[in-house]
């Protein structure tokens, strides 16, 4: 017997906002900030003293440009950059004269940062391999319970094991780390577009439509929206994104300067404090890494899938109220931001659960304008994090819950433009806590079955 889904709809965005504010994520440490910067600075010796290849070109720009946006895709950042440290930590891959002169210190600092990378990747492993398993059989639990819900179980396990013989030719052809970890991506996104497939009923399960009738509509409805880029997981993204992205960058940061350090150890060799600072950004990483991992998997494990209608109308309108008040409170401006400068605002923030809202469009009229917009939170002691990340637009919407005071700047970025202005059309506004009160009347018994 399938669980019921009678009465229910997919989560919304609203809902997910409200679910979300019961687990607000303690801050990364600001140490992980600091070291990250401190081995860009020190990577920045190798880029001002020597020539780079063109794959360490390729790897400043990448530890220079943000990390990417999709929760899923850091994770998979993540373990392709511990697993390109782990090889360089591979005592045949350490620098010639680094195997003939290590001290037995240096060999056993050396083994310390492999474990610690080593249970790191473990950890991220696990929690993807749950993760998936977890949204696959709970959606499977609403499938009608006979030979339907085989049939897209054998589905699975058939593309799943045509994708581990894709990435096994891969190895065996010689790939790089890199070659595997882009295949890897490419499937998780096929898998997300499998999914979606499977809720319209098309692609590669249309030999499954007839099949699929008496499949509930509203399961369908969810597979097939839940990874839109502008869905209800945007909520999550914005909500706990950019702790994901500070610990991203960070370990691509060890990734630099070790591939750096062991590109041109013969000419530079690496030197004590700067190996400690190594010590501590890994250690740090991997705490940070392991406490995130446990609160996003609780936090997955216990977030709904479909909520009664009356909740989404109730999240949905609370939603509505917010920025029916924010449209009525604050009117659009202009700004005029030349090519190379940028043009921020900042709003003070009194109470957590405020929201800040914005809504900007380019007014020139060309076609394909657009701006660089991000978010930034400073604490009243000035450390600075990222809550929203850099993109650029051609307009947006948006909003979030905050879950500190302090100040928050909304910045509009011109700078990589070299001739042109742009004309920004904008308003912004910090709206207090909404007050929660019934917008329905509530009926005089109220179960969950």
């Amino acid at each position: 017997m399938n669980s019921s889904v009678e009465g229910l709809v997919p989560i919304t965005r609203a809902f997910l906002s409200r679910y979300y504010d019961k687990y607000p994520f303690s801050p990364i440490s600001d140490d992980v900030t600091r070291l990250t910067s401190e081995l860009r600075i020190l990577s920045g010796v190798f880029e001002k003293d020597f020539c780079l290849t063109p794959g360490e070109k390729e790897l400043i720009c990448e530890a220079d440009s943000p990390a990417p946006h999709k929760l899923d895709e850091n994770m998979w950042k993540n373990r392709e950059h511990i697993e390109e440290i782990l090889f360089l930590l591979e005592k045949s891959h350490w620098p010639g004269s680094l195997q003939q002169q290590a001290t037995p210190e240096d060999a056993a600092t050396l083994e310390k940062f492999q474990n610690i990378l080593k249970n790191s990747l473990n950890t991220l492993e696990t929690f993807q391999s749950k993760n998936a398993a977890n949204v696959f059989n709970t959606v499977m639990t609403y499938m009608p319970q006979d030979f339907r819900g085989s049939l897209i179980r054998q589905q699975r396990e058939r593309s799943e094991r045509s994708k581990q013989a894709e990435v096994d030719a891969l190895v065996s052809a010689g790939g790089s780390i890199r070659d595997r970890y882009a295949l890897l991506w490419g499937q998780q996104m096929e898998r997300r577009r499998q999914l979606a497939q499977l809720g319209s009923a098309a692609g590669v399960y249309k030999t499954l439509v007839k099949y699929l009738v008496g499949v509930p509509q509203v399961l369908l409805d969810f597979i097939r929206q839940i990874n839109d880029d502008k869905g209800p997981m945007e909520e999550q993204r914005q909500r706990y994104g950019p702790s994901l992205y500070t610990l991203t960058k960070m370990i691509l940061s060890i990734r630099l300067f070790l591939n750096l350090s062991w590109g041109h150890f013969e000419a530079r060799k690496l030197q004590k404090d700067e190996l400690a600072t190594v010590e501590q950004a890994m250690g740090l990483y991997a705490s940070e890494l392991e406490r995130f991992l446990l609160f996003i998997g609780e936090v997955f494990a216990n977030s709904p899938f479909f909520i009664s209608a009356e909740e989404a109308g109730a999240a949905e309108s609370r939603q509505v109220l917010c920025q029916a008040k924010y449209l009525k409170i604050n009117e659009f401006k202009e700004a005029i931001i030349p090519a190379g400068r940028t043009h921020e605002v900042s709003l003070a923030i009194e109470s957590v659960n405020s929201y800040i809202a914005w809504d900007f469009s380019l007014v020139q009229g060309k076609v394909n304008v657009d701006i660089g917009f991000s978010v930034e939170y400073v604490s009243p002691s000035g450390e600075t994090m990222l809550i929203l990340p850099y993109r650029r637009y051609e307009s947006d919407q948006g909003n979030f819950c905050t879950i500190s005071t302090g100040c928050y700047k909304l910045i509009w970025d011109n700078s990589y433009s070299t001739f042109f202005k742009k004309s920004l059309r904008y308003k912004v506004d910090a709206i207090p806590p909404v007050i929660e009160q019934p917008l329905l009347p509530e009926p005089e018994v109220e179960e969950e079955g």
